[in-house]
């Protein structure tokens, strides 16, 4: 069996029912937005083909698809070093299976999370000069935002026990935090960023309004943007290998 229905839907509602899933997967991103983006004055000033509101917005939900996906891929990682692979074998679904239902239910609430922090930003005056860019900015997000995913599961078999999945979301908004997320860079700290896995993927969400350009005054050449996922995206691949490696050797 490729994919079981039942299955999908229990993780969902045991995701739902998840005090920590509730808390840094939904509520901190909306939070966060809430409280850097419309509770402030300059919400409402121009940043390229929108305001600064849409900025912030895109941000968030960048984040907070992000925090989604590696904490659900981590804790699927510790399921299935935990025995529960066993137990699949005496079912009909296959380890594909689960593994797509886990990729699923990870999707589900980052798509969740962005849908939540979008609608903040149209109730609280975030604006972009055409409504495509709306949905650019999330396609973009849900689409680049897959390959945290990739971290998460890396992070789960590299490391045991529940702390992995802390470690996955914890080292997200570290990330965020030094990867100009949160705040505008600049200087030294701007060049740190351009190198932090967050920093390229949180920058082409921007680009629909932004078209790479910075609240500093600088501009992001869009292949370096690039260049930085493609990185990324290999090093967590790296890190998923080693992973697996380290999981074996402790079976």
């Amino acid at each position: 069996m490729l994919l079981s229905p039942t299955m999908l839907r229990i993780e969902l509602i045991r995701q739902i029912r998840n005090p920590y899933t509730l808390a840094f997967t939904l509520v901190m991103p909306v939070a966060m937005y809430l409280l850097f983006g419309a509770s402030m004055g300059y919400g409402s000033l121009s940043a390229g083909k929108g305001n600064v509101s849409f900025y912030i917005m895109t941000s968030m939900a960048a984040y907070g698809t992000a925090v989604a996906m590696s904490s659900l891929t981590s804790l699927a990682a510790t399921e299935a070093k935990q025995g529960w692979g066993r137990q699949l074998a005496m079912s009909p679904l296959s380890t594909v299976g689960y593994a797509l239902t886990k990729l699923l239910t990870a999707l589900s609430y980052a798509a969740l999370a962005l849908v939540l922090v979008f609608v903040a930003g149209m109730m609280t005056g975030a604006k972009a000069d055409d409504a495509w860019r709306w949905a650019a900015a999330a396609g973009i997000v849900l689409g680049l935002g897959l390959i945290y995913g990739l971290y998460g599961l890396g992070v789960g078999l590299f490391f045991s026990g529940d702390s992995a999945t802390a470690l996955a979301s914890i080292s997200m908004t570290f990330f965020a935090f030094f990867g100009n997320v949160f705040m505008p860079l600049d200087g030294v700290m701007l060049d740190i960023a351009r190198f932090t896995p967050l920093y390229g993927f949180v920058a082409l969400s921007r680009w629909p309004v932004t078209e790479g350009r910075l609240t500093t005054g600088q501009t992001d050449s869009i292949w370096m943007l690039i260049l930085n996922v493609v990185v990324w995206v290999v090093l967590f691949g790296l890190l998923v290998m080693a992973g697996a490696r380290r999981s074996r050797a402790r079976q």
